[in-house]
């Protein structure tokens, strides 16, 4: 009997990766997530299956992606918070998201990385080697961060950053 596909924290990463480099190949995509090419390769076709990417694309539907983001993330990945630790910024931490929802940025995190820039709780990022992919992509960080603030903020929060979130996806 064949077992249920489901998706994974990485499967996030690729398709917002996707949303800024449309139908990207499969080995600079996974230059560009810091894994490898058969990785990615199964991203996608979870994706597929899940109808996010277009069955035989890399095309990503982002009403779906959006929909995924703002009311399934938080309860198919729900977040892990760490001690205080140095890190890069995410959720309320994340300057484009301060600048963007002023007060209403929501909480303090980092992700853990030895000698981060700030200091704050941590939260486990959703794929190994995502401070790689941040410290070299910053539309990615921001977007990776919007996420996390999907995962751990109010109610107001959430909403406030599903709207930053359509402006990011493009949704028309």
């Amino acid at each position: 009997m064949p077992s249920q596909p489901s998706l994974r924290p990485f499967d996030v990463a690729v398709a917002l990766r996707l949303i800024l480099i449309p139908e990207d190949r499969y080995e600079p995509l996974a230059n560009a997530l810091a894994t490898s090419t058969s990785a990615v390769h199964r991203a996608v076709a979870r994706l597929q299956h899940a109808g996010i990417c277009g069955s035989g694309s890399r095309t990503v539907n982002k009403a779906a992606l959006h929909e995924f983001l703002v009311h399934g993330l938080r309860y198919a990945f729900p977040p892990v918070h760490g001690p205080e630790r140095a890190g890069l910024p995410t959720a309320g931490a994340h300057p484009a998201l301060v600048a963007a929802l002023g007060e209403n940025a929501g909480p303090q995190l980092v992700w853990p990385m030895e000698g981060g820039p700030s200091r704050a709780e941590s939260l486990t990022p959703l794929f190994s080697g995502m401070t790689r992919v941040v410290q070299r992509d910053g539309r990615m960080h921001e977007m990776l961060a919007t996420v996390d603030l999907l995962r751990v903020g109010t109610a107001e929060q959430r909403a406030a950053a599903g709207t930053l979130l359509t402006r990011q996806l493009a949704i028309d």
